[in-house]
């Protein structure tokens, strides 16, 4: 693991812990390798990952570029079916509770792509 010195709390709240033990172990130069294409992979640091390992989530690799295109392609979407909703709402002729509902379904599609790419899942059994 990288770093002499433990991490300490940040500015405004934080978000950091404050990591006072310090530990240390050999690896195999094959193991080394490992963890660093792992870590790359995921893009977070080797102690991050080994942090997050120990509580128990595998975090996911970096989406692709067609994950990227996709969340963009949703925001202007949204911003779309927004600038209708506010003229709806100033020429009073549109279907507001639809245009809603459709904006809460983009939503809720987001918030589902976000979860499959991105969030970590839970190893079965470490907590």
């Amino acid at each position: 693991m990288s770093g002499d010195t433990p991490e300490t709390p940040g500015g405004k709240g934080g978000g950091y812990l404050n990591r006072t033990i310090k530990k240390q172990f050999w690896l195999s130069v094959e193991e080394d390798e490992l963890l660093k294409e792992k870590a790359g992979a995921v893009c977070l640091t080797e102690a991050a990952l080994i942090r997050m390992l120990i509580r128990g989530f595998a975090p996911k690799e970096k989406p692709g570029m067609e994950f990227y295109r996709s969340m963009h392609q949703i925001a202007v979407i949204g911003e779309n079916l927004n600038q209708i909703v506010r003229r709806a709402h100033t020429l009073g002729f549109v279907d507001v509770n639809r245009l809603n509902h459709e904006m809460e379904t983009l939503r809720a599609f987001r918030l589902a792509m976000e979860k499959k790419y991105l969030e970590p899942e839970e190893i079965a059994g470490w907590r």
